[in-house]
């Protein structure tokens, strides 16, 4: 077997730096990370004092803010994307007569 195929210690890249690498790339990865921990975590303080709801009732409420959420993230780093490569280009180039 040829060397050039295979995985070196020096090409394995950790989890910690790939998602550094990629938020570096996508800066709404890590608000929709954040958002989503900080909806699950408020969501299950509030599940002890739920009164006379539900359980499951209780869950999807909390499912659906934690998707929101992300969603949201998704939808703000796909349109600063579109901005970044497309309109930012066409208005701010460098190019002066």
């Amino acid at each position: 077997m040829s060397s050039d195929n295979q995985w070196s210690a020096d090409e394995e890249e950790g989890q910690l730096s790939r998602l550094l690498r990629k938020s570096r790339d996508s800066p709404f990865v890590p608000v929709g990370i954040a958002g989503f921990v900080t909806v699950v975590s408020y969501g299950l303080y509030k599940l002890k004092y739920r009164k006379d709801q539900k359980m499951s009732i209780h869950l999807i409420h909390m499912r659906v803010a934690a998707q929101g959420f992300v969603v949201g993230a998704v939808t703000l780093g796909v349109l600063y994307s579109m901005y970044k490569d497309y309109v930012r280009p066409r208005f701010f180039s460098g190019s002066k007569k």
